[in-house]
């Protein structure tokens, strides 16, 4: 008896339904704003945050639930504080966390203030910039995302770095690149963003790479193969959403530097 081969493209139809539901609960939620957006952030993060915990610790379940409510609790107040004093907050549960940890106690405190943080941080990027600059920040992680996987799947070649994520390919990471630009061109079409946009654009698919690399360094750390299992065909929350998080924590250093809301890029 023989067996096929399996196919790089085996998990596509799996990969396709996952992500079409995603996108439309994340569509309804960016496209409405305020409180359901916040709602959605809040949760995706308080969940990463339980995964983070249970790749270090899986089990103490509970521990990691507790932790999760508290984030829950914290951002949804940090959201309605408005202020940067109020993100000291965002300290409170990685301190926690390196009490009840007796390993990996840095990665956990560092992995989750950037999850809290980054999370905030695109909160306040819908509210203060728009419903239109968000979808440009979500448009480059998601063609990145995609023409990463395609070109990746297609013409493989080198890794991109294989020591920590042996699946991502040059090609794939360079595709990435050239659909950002292709998404930050498109906007200089409709709005005042300048041709900087799309440089800007490319740069923030990178630091979404970084994010994904990142999140894959610690897959590997700790040898787990994704976060969780709660999205078929993507693994947990933390794989699917580790390339926005880096992508949130730049557009916080962008915005700082750049009249985003302008947009003069």
């Amino acid at each position: 008896m023989t067996t096929s081969k399996p196919s790089n493209w085996d998990d596509l139809s799996v990969r396709v339904a996952s992500s079409a539901a995603m996108t439309i609960i994340g569509a309804a939620a960016v496209i409405a704003g305020g409180v359901w957006f916040q709602m959605l952030a809040v949760f995706v993060t308080a969940v990463m945050v339980w995964e983070l915990w249970m790749m270090i610790r899986n089990d103490e379940p509970t521990k990691g639930m507790l932790l999760a409510a508290l984030v829950a609790s914290i951002l949804s107040g940090t959201i309605a504080d408005g202020t940067l004093i109020g993100v000291l907050l965002f300290f409170v549960v990685p301190t926690i966390g390196v009490t009840q940890l007796k390993k990996e106690r840095l990665t956990f405190f560092i992995f989750a203030l950037g999850i809290q943080v980054a999370g905030w941080g695109l909160v306040h990027f819908r509210m203060e910039f728009g419903f239109l600059w968000l979808l440009w920040l979500m448009l480059v992680v998601i063609i990145t995302d995609v023409f990463g996987y395609f070109a990746g799947r297609a013409f493989g070649g080198p890794k991109f770095w294989p020591k920590i994520s042996p699946k991502k390919t040059w090609s794939g990471t360079i595709a990435g690149w050239i659909g950002a630009a292709l998404v930050g061109y498109i906007f200089t079409l409709f709005t005042n963003a300048g041709s900087w946009i799309v440089v800007i654009s490319m740069v923030l698919s990178f630091a979404g790479q970084m994010g994904d690399i990142a999140e894959s360094a610690l897959k590997r750390r700790m040898g787990v193969k994704d976060s969780s299992t709660l999205i078929p065909g993507h693994g947990g929350l933390f794989d699917r959403f580790d390339a926005l998080l880096g992508a949130s924590v730049f557009m916080l250093l962008v915005a700082v530097v750049f009249n985003v809301p302008g947009v003069a890029f």
